[in-house]
């Protein structure tokens, strides 16, 4: 076979192998993982925030130890602390709520797309309170010049002491504006997540749930997302 002859048969593979493809390639896997908290390195992707940002007292932290999260002993994520609705005597904010502690994830680089999944889902246990998981997408229903992410909530309600699976599909997480529930037909865009929080407020959440001022804690196995339809 001449060198061009075996240039050109090199080329036509190639090209044949690129027109090769399977339903895998189309279709995305029936779950993908947002956050494992299986390393301190996670850590990295997470900020805390509390009350105490305008003169409240509550604190919380967030850690990774080692928990058994099933048969094996694994290492969990750990967000924790303490609820006051005091304030410190040298405040000059007046807000209208204390009590509460949040995790936040830094934005991701750019967003992640979600659209091929219709389900958040996450291994978790907690201490019997209600807690808040929110999804920021790209700002768009804010006014222009505004530059807050979206917020679209959904109370998380969590057994004491015990690991459960949590499954929340997407269309039951509600816009929100600053803790307050937009009464608009809005619809998120999953295709555009730019970062997820959970957080908890000394009071509120649904009935049943543990409230009040205190000790919270939450374990944080995974987060994912499913396609379940």
């Amino acid at each position: 076979m001449s060198r061009l002859r075996a240039l050109w048969q090199a080329s036509f593979n190639a090209t044949k192998r690129a027109l090769v493809w399977s339903s895998d390639d189309l279709i995305p896997p029936s779950e993908r993982y947002i956050f494992n908290f299986n390393s301190k390195d996670e850590l990295k992707r997470w900020h805390l925030y509390s009350d105490s940002e305008y003169g409240g007292l509550s604190a919380a932290s967030l850690e990774i130890t080692d928990s058994t999260a099933g048969p094996d002993t694994s290492l969990t994520g750990v967000f924790s602390g303490n609820l006051s609705s005091d304030m410190s005597e040298d405040s000059t904010w007046r807000i209208r709520r204390y009590g509460f502690c949040g995790m936040r994830s830094k934005k991701f680089d750019g967003f992640i797309d979600l659209d091929a999944y219709d389900t958040i889902a996450m291994k978790i246990k907690g201490d019997g309170r209600c807690y808040i998981s929110t999804i920021y997408t790209e700002n768009w229903v804010n006014s222009p010049g505004q530059e807050e992410d979206n917020s679209w909530q959904a109370f998380v309600h969590t057994p004491q002491d015990r690991w459960q699976i949590l499954k929340i599909p997407l269309d039951q997480y509600l816009p929100t504006w600053r803790g307050n529930v937009i009464e608009a037909k809005l619809e998120m865009n999953p295709a555009r997540i730019v970062g997820m929080s959970l957080s908890v407020n000394a009071e509120g959440g649904v009935p049943g749930a543990k409230t009040g001022t205190g000790d919270f804690r939450l374990e944080v196995d995974w987060i994912k997302a499913l396609r379940t339809l």
